[in-house]
């Protein structure tokens, strides 16, 4: 990661993970949402382009996570590509566009969990299972057939 400051444009999710404006392209393409016929005429619709691959705010850890996270979404240059068209207008669906975006960043930003720890039953336990399971293996054979002597 490079060194250089934070500006007042960039969004800062944490110590390893900053969008930068750069690394951003917007394209307003027709909603299929609500609109009438406003749909039909005005392109309300953003198409949020993050070029993930190359963003220098982003760790490698968080980048392989972030792209890893995207799914689909993800190109195979290393693009998260998001749609936002759940509103009439571009200034909602655009501020739509970048809360995702960071929610998925802030996501694979989270440190990884903690190793499992291996576990063993104890003996009583193991000796209290094979017990139970020998007498419901009774109970089963006394179901069987009676035979008349």
């Amino acid at each position: 990661m490079t060194a250089r400051m934070a500006s007042d444009d960039d969004i800062i999710i944490s110590g390893e993970a900053i969008i930068r404006p750069g690394d951003l392209h917007e394209d307003f393409i027709r909603s299929s949402g609500p609109g009438g016929q406003n749909v039909n005429k005005v392109a309300t619709a953003v198409q949020l382009r993050f070029d993930a691959a190359n963003a220098s705010g982003l760790s490698e850890r968080v980048r392989e996570r972030a792209l890893k996270l995207a799914g689909q979404r993800a190109t195979k240059d290393g693009v998260i590509v998001i749609e936002a068209g759940r509103f009439r207008t571009q200034e909602q669906n655009r501020a739509d566009a970048r809360s995702r975006l960071t929610v998925l960043i802030a996501k694979a930003a989270e440190p990884p969990p903690p190793p499992r720890k291996k576990t063993r039953p104890s003996k009583g336990a193991v000796e209290r299972r094979l017990k139970s399971k020998a007498g419901r293996s009774t109970v089963k054979k006394l179901r069987g057939r009676v035979e008349s002597d």
